[in-house]
């Protein structure tokens, strides 16, 4: 044992003098066995995205997540735009004059897909329907607008663009007011 002592006092000072030239030398990068905020000088981990971005198995019996608004809006449009261009060529086309009737066939596409959906369809209708008339609007006389006209001659105006909100309401619920909004200048 004296002289494995004698042996590290001999060798005491060559190891000091080591660590002094250590500190000129660059460090040698150390491997770390656990995950944490790098040591200076030490390139840090490549960055894990966020669980919320790493797609896991899909579960069963999850609901499908809602389709981003621009795909229901061309939805809502393919769906509504063949009735509305229909009442627009009604209204702003030489097709119908003032006053007059629409044919079985355009009459059957209005009550079908818009004045069912309006908001007051049974008042509008009252005691019964006998025909959809193209005709302008009382008050505003350069307005064309459709007209219910009663089984007891009354006639009245209901608008197309509320059936049509009524109608998307009905049908696209969680996109309505979007849609709406941004496509229909008044409520």
């Amino acid at each position: 044992m004296a002289t494995a002592l004698s042996q590290l006092h001999a060798t005491a000072p060559l190891l000091l003098r080591a660590a002094r030239f250590v500190l000129w030398a660059a460090p040698a990068p150390r491997r770390r066995l656990l995950y944490g905020p790098p040591t200076a000088g030490e390139i840090p981990p490549p960055a894990l995205p966020p669980a919320s971005k790493l797609a896991g198995p899909p579960v069963v019996g999850t609901p499908e997540p809602p389709l981003p608004f621009r795909a229901v809006e061309a939805e809502i449009l393919r769906d509504i735009d063949p009735v509305v261009q229909l009442i627009k060529d009604i209204l702003h086309s030489d097709r119908y004059g003032d006053g007059e009737c629409l044919c079985p066939n355009d009459e059957n596409v209005v009550v079908e897909k818009l004045l069912t959906y309006h908001p007051r369809a049974q008042d509008k209708i009252g005691c019964g329907l006998d025909a959809i008339m193209v005709d302008r609007h009382p008050e505003f006389r350069k307005s064309r607008c459709l007209f219910v006209v009663r089984t007891d001659g009354v006639w009245i105006d209901f608008s197309y663009q509320k059936c049509v909100r009524a109608y998307i309401r009905e049908k696209y619920p969680s996109h309505a007011e979007r849609f709406i909004r941004e496509h229909f200048k008044r409520t």
